[in-house]
């Protein structure tokens, strides 16, 4: 499928960043603000909203020291549906649009919070989870692979918010448990409580034991059993 390409100007590798910025930040925000040794992204009615569109690896220093001040909303956008958008060629405006058949769902914020599981009980510090639907732009590179090329991403876009969910603490990631869940417990057993595969339960295992709602209580075979705290 050939269409007219989208401007050129728009593959900007920070445009979902600075879209979120807008939509949190709304006609009364300060953008960019120096606080405590860091930039903040946001400032609006007291409160700190960080956009962070990449790992939170390497986050909890800063996100910390913030909290330490005033409150702190660290904002993470999953997209519940990506439109895929590869230029063949920006000179000529030939370009291609499918959708992604990988759909995001809010309990894949689990793979970020474990690098900072400890943190989600800091009375200032609350994480939100912005499922949008996006718009991925990609650019053929003849350069790639080595000669062979391939496509490079420039850029995401926003395009809708479909919904949210603050995060306020540790006890709110038992909104992702759909069934109930007696002790002792399996990442197996809590896989099939969530409804989703086992790596996102061994995650969400992790912040809860980093968060102070679950303990390991010993072992069955080679799998950790679980117990919940008191």
């Amino acid at each position: 499928m050939t269409e007219q390409a989208p401007a050129i100007g728009t593959l900007n590798e920070g445009a979902l960043h600075a879209a979120l910025k807008q939509h949190y930040g709304g006609g009364d925000g300060q953008f960019e603000v120096p606080f405590s040794g860091f930039v903040a992204d946001v400032v609006r009615d007291g409160t700190i909203f960080e956009i962070q569109t990449s790992s939170f690896s390497g986050l909890e220093r800063k996100m910390r020291a913030l909290a330490e001040q005033c409150p702190v909303v660290l904002v993470y956008p999953i997209a519940a549906q990506k439109t895929l958008v590869r230029i063949k060629d920006p000179s000529s405006g030939e370009f291609t649009r499918r959708k992604s058949p990988k759909k995001g769902a809010l309990c894949h914020i689990l793979s970020e919070l474990v690098y900072l599981p400890s943190l989600l009980n800091h009375p200032n510090f609350s994480v939100e989870v912005a499922l949008i639907n996006e718009e991925q732009h990609s650019v053929f590179d003849a350069k790639a692979r080595r000669g062979r090329g391939g496509w490079r991403t420039r850029g995401r876009h926003l395009l809708e918010m479909v919904d949210r969910l603050r995060i306020d603490g540790a006890e709110d990631l038992l909104g992702f448990v759909r069934e109930p869940l007696d002790s002792p417990f399996s990442t197996q057993d809590l896989a099939k409580a969530m409804g989703q595969p086992i790596e996102l339960a061994r995650q969400l295992a992790y912040c809860l034991r980093h968060g102070g709602l679950a303990s390991v209580r010993g072992k069955q075979g080679n799998a950790l059993l679980y117990e919940w705290a008191e």
